[in-house]
Formats: structure tokens, sequence, C-alpha cells
């Protein structure tokens, strides 16, 4: 099978809207979560987020355009640019009929949907847009890459819930792998923050109300952790085989190596209160790596910072590394960034790439008194230097859609 690389990334994010102020705020401890200046928040349980902000869509596709495309695929185009332009392929060279993209969102063009409900409510059928659907659909995303770059490859908007983005690297990976394609644009992207959506989560109670010190409201594997934070943002990686990057001296910047999936057939929305899903997701990835537990030398949690997620992600480790668990660092970049939802697996495999590259694993911050069922190396509030080749990133998703993928220093 063929070898996969990883040539382009690209990020718009609450920590930074390019890969390397996204990752100069992440490693060095820095919260995107800030209060929520997008709307009237006063009547609401949680009154923070994680916002992307300074994004320019019309400085950068002109009016007409922009108005064309919900958020989540502004957020998508955005980060595939600046992936393709990382990557140096030249578009006019590529065969385009070997080149995909599986880009996926978790709840799709939310604020469009909302916006026209309420014109409908408020000035009746006729003021409706028609591009109501296509700036709204889940594959919205996707299709909207594949225009731009002509990409007459395979194309998949997975729907993995807050796993998408590991999902739709994987299955890109595997598309590569079983020679459907030479490259693939891969990740996710989200836009969810509203009033409805704010709404609803905080009444399930899975929000931090953390809203006098918003900085300090995400805190996985901490004993006083209240729930997430939503985010928004998107992550995209551009993955070659090794065969064509290698043929046009492309910039390889880590391999992909394993990745996993499974369900936890359990509950909508807990997680499975062992693990047992996480584990075989994980388990599956190193197993298609064709490695042990004593090859991993770093982890990237899910670590939503809820009480159950991170203490079954946790379990889940213990259960699949046995005496190896408590060797390997754990990072958890919600602590910083929380979460993106569907964009959550293509930003934190970027970071993975990263902390490869760099040696360098980020912090969990807020960790101050961490939980005792919780009792791993969560790298607490400093980044730390490793030497480091191989690492792991999770991702869970509402339904137990549980994804997992294995990343390696290019040498």
């Amino acid at each position: 099978m063929k070898r996969v690389v990883v040539t382009g990334m690209g990020v718009i994010s609450p920590l930074g809207n390019d890969v390397n102020q996204f990752w100069e705020n992440l490693s060095s401890g820095k919260s995107g979560i800030s209060k929520i200046e997008q709307f009237d928040v006063s009547d609401l349980k949680t009154k923070i987020a994680g916002s992307v902000i300074n994004l320019d869509a019309e400085g950068r596709w002109g009016t007409k355009e922009a108005k064309k495309l919900d958020r989540f695929a502004q957020f998508a185009l955005a980060a595939a640019e600046e992936a393709l332009a990382a990557s140096q392929l030249n578009l006019d060279k590529v065969d385009k009929e070997r080149m995909g993209v599986y880009v996926g969102s978790g709840i799709g063009g939310l604020n469009t949907l909302i916006d026209n409900v309420n014109i409908l409510k408020d000035r009746g059928p006729n003021r409706v847009s028609p591009n109501l659907v296509p700036m709204m659909i889940s594959n919205a995303a996707a299709a909207q890459i594949s225009i731009r770059l002509g990409a007459l490859g395979p194309s998949l908007s997975p729907v993995t819930a807050c796993s998408i983005g590991n999902t739709s690297i994987g299955e890109a990976f595997n598309a590569i792998r079983n020679e459907d394609a030479d490259i693939m644009f891969a990740g996710g992207a989200e836009a969810a923050i509203s009033r409805l959506s704010v709404a609803s989560f905080a009444n399930a109670r899975a929000l931090s109300s953390r809203n006098d010190e918003p900085e300090l409201a995400s805190r996985p594997f901490d004993e006083d952790r209240d729930g997430f934070v939503m985010s928004e943002g998107s992550g995209i990686l551009v993955l070659e085989s090794l065969e064509h990057a290698l043929s046009r001296n492309a910039p390889i910047i880590c391999e992909v190596i394993g990745y996993g999936a499974s369900s936890d057939a359990y509950h909508m929305v807990a997680s499975h209160p062992e693990g047992i899903g996480a584990y075989s997701a994980m388990k599956n990835a190193l197993r298609k790596a064709s490695i042990t537990t004593s090859d991993v030398d770093v982890i990237s949690a899910h670590a939503t910072s809820t009480k159950v997620g991170d203490m079954s992600e946790t379990l889940a480790i213990k259960k699949l590394f046995g005496a190896d668990a408590h060797r390997i660092p754990v990072t958890a970049n919600k602590s910083m960034l929380g979460h993106m939802l569907g964009a959550a697996g293509g930003a934190e495999a970027i970071a993975l790439a990263k902390t490869l590259q760099h040696q360098l694993i980020p912090p969990t911050i807020n960790l101050q008194n961490p939980d005792a069922d919780c009792d791993l190396d969560y790298v607490a509030n400093r980044a730390r230097e490793k030497v480091m080749s191989i690492g792991l990133s999770n991702s869970f998703g509402f339904g137990g859609h549980n994804s997992a993928i294995v990343l390696k220093k290019y040498e």
C-alpha cells in the first residue's frame, strides 16, 4: 500500500487564522476563550466561547461571493487556501481526477438557517434567500473547496459529530493508500456559535458557566471543571502519497501511518463510562500503523473538559497502554482552543504535526487541581520539550462516534 504524508496545513481558530500564529499561541499556553460579542448573551446561562476574529471574508472573495457562503464554509475555504499555498501544489500540473476533498461539518450552516427562519417569520416567504439550502447543507464546505480547486476526485463530507476531523483525515488516508487518489484535502469546519446552540447546550448542562473567568473555563482533567466551551473554526490538511510528494519535491511535514474508528453503541450524548469505544478506536489505529503502545511518544486527547468524558478517555488510555500509560505525555488542546466541534480533529491534527515537527508538546492549561480519577501525565500548564517520533490524536463525538489517527515524524 502507498505511504501517506502531510504536505500542507491551514487553520482558522480562536488562537489565530494561520498555522504559525496558531502554533505560537498554542505552544505558549494562551487561551482563546472570551466573552461572546456577536449577539446578546444577557439572558443566557453561558456567555463565553472560542470565537474566530479578524477573518475578512469580503476582502478575500469579494462581497458577492462572501454572502453566498455560510461562516463555516468561509472558514473551510480560508483554511484550504492556506493549506494549498503551504503544500506548494501547482494546480495546473496535477491530475485533478486524482485529487479529492474530504471535509465535514457537524452542524453545517446553522446561522444561515436561523437567519432565514427569522426572515420567513418577520418578512414572509418572498424574502427567504434562494441560497438557503446550498449555504446550510453540511457538505457545502467540501463542495466549495472542490469547486475552487477544480478537484475531480473523490469528495465526501463525513458527519460523525465531533470526530469529523479525524474521520475525514483517516478516510482520506485510506483513499490514498488504496490508490483511489494521489492528493486529498481533509479536515473539518464549524461555525455553530449562536443564541440557539448556546442555550441548548447550556440547558443540557454541558457548557461551562465560568463567565467571569473565560480564560480559565476550559479545564480538562481538573477537579473543578464544569463543562466544555463552544468554539469554532476549521483545520484542513493536504495529504499525498509519498511517491507523489517526492516526485514534485514537496515540503513534507509528517507521515500519517494509522487510523482507527469505532462506536460506543451506548448513548446519544454521553461517552461510555468505561471508554470502550475510545479504547477500540485507539487499538485499531495502532494496529493499522503496525506499531505497539511502546512506540507512542505523545497523545493528543479529545478531552473536552467534561466529567465523564475526561474520565472515560483516561480509562481507555490506561486499558490500552497498560504500564506505558503513565509514561506517555497526554496533552489537551481544548484547554486553550475550546471545543471546535466538527473542526476540532483537523485543528488538533495540525497541532500534533507541529508537536512532532518542533519536538515540543503544548500544555494542558488550567490544570490546577487534578481530578483523582484522572491521574496520567497531562503536561500541566507549561509546554514540554521531548524527543518524539510518533503521536496519537483522539476525537470522539455525539452518538458514540470515535476516531483516532497516528502521525509520525517524517524521516
